[in-house]
């Protein structure tokens, strides 16, 4: 039995995620300095273990650090612009068919995608692991990361139930 509540669930959660986003795009362009400042010191290995054997992956170039920086800032972006407009077509087939509402959901699905990509393989995948961001005292996005990413895997989970027709 499946019922609005458990569709106003789902929007809700595709709603919190993209609001997440907005504020994570938006911190990015309004503190610009200090989360370039982190993106530089993550990609140059500035301060992981002395004696690392693996700062040949160390990039020390600005140019590098801006170019990653504003993809990770336009990939932000995208994220909570998918969200939202996941959450126009959920509202908007709140009360339609399982199937249209299924199919409403496609927005949230490829933000989602995106999520994960941009938490779990730019910042886990790469900044932790390639970039030995684990290492670092200071400038370690690891484990903020991986929370972010456990919530989208819950939501995501949540937004995959199938949605089938409301009853009368």
């Amino acid at each position: 039995m499946n019922s609005i509540a458990l569709r106003l669930l789902k929007t809700v959660s595709l709603l919190l995620a993209g609001l997440f986003g907005l504020f994570v795009f938006a911190g990015n362009l309004l503190d610009y300095n200090s989360n370039y400042e982190y993106v530089q010191h993550v990609l140059s290995m500035d301060t992981t273990f002395e004696g690392n054997k693996l700062m040949w992956r160390a990039f020390e170039s600005s140019t590098v650090h801006t170019i990653a920086y504003w993809g990770l800032i336009i990939a932000e972006g995208a994220f909570s612009l998918l969200a939202f407009i996941g959450v126009y077509h959920m509202l908007k087939n709140i009360r339609s068919t399982g199937r249209q509402f299924n199919r409403a959901k496609s927005f949230g699905y490829y933000a989602f995608i995106l999520g994960f990509t941009i938490w779990y393989f730019g910042f886990i995948v790469i900044g932790s692991e390639w970039f030995a961001m684990w290492q670092s005292q200071i400038w370690n996005g690891k484990e903020t990361a991986m929370d972010i990413t456990s919530v989208w895997i819950g939501f995501a989970i949540l937004l995959a139930l199938k949605d089938e027709d409301l009853d009368a």
